[in-house]
């Protein structure tokens, strides 16, 4: 097989956007992900990404706490528009009709709509170039019923 070689690139696609939660209830905002994921298990440990010049950014540092929310087939078109538009111009929750509901261990409220979320405590920023890496405890998962059974 013939190959073509290129310099490094983040070529590690598709992968799936998360919808991250930040703010308060009074004035919650919404963030696509695409750079996310688990980093250990004992204890739980999750990272995001940003770019520090995103609005949420700064609202994430100065709290220590985010929410992941896992998105839905039915929910693309508003993660798209929550990874398009920024929320110092737009209530993304509002035009989304995202509900913020009170999440069980952070302050940050999490997405009603999303079946999955983890409440998640900032442990360290690592700067990396064009993104900073919110390195963070998993300190709650909460999860819709509907996806549970007696198992």
């Amino acid at each position: 097989m013939s190959r073509v070689n290129w310099a490094g690139a983040t070529l590690l696609a598709p992968v799936p956007p998360v919808l991250v939660s930040c703010g308060t209830l009074e004035k919650p905002n919404a963030i696509t992900i695409a750079w996310c994921g688990i980093i250990n298990s004992t204890p739980a440990k999750t990272y995001i990404s940003v770019r520090p010049e995103r609005y949420s950014y700064d609202i994430i540092k100065e709290s220590g706490e985010f929410v992941i929310n896992l998105t839905t087939s039915q929910m693309v078109k508003e993660v798209d528009f929550c990874g398009v538009r920024s929320g110092r111009d737009n209530d993304k929750f509002k035009i989304c009709n995202f509900t913020a509901i009170p999440s069980k261990v952070v302050s940050v409220p999490a997405v009603e709509q999303s079946p999955i979320s983890l409440e998640c405590k900032v442990t360290d920023i690592i700067p990396l170039g064009s993104h900073h890496m919110f390195l963070a405890d998993i300190v709650n998962v909460s999860v819709d019923e509907k996806l549970l059974d007696e198992n």
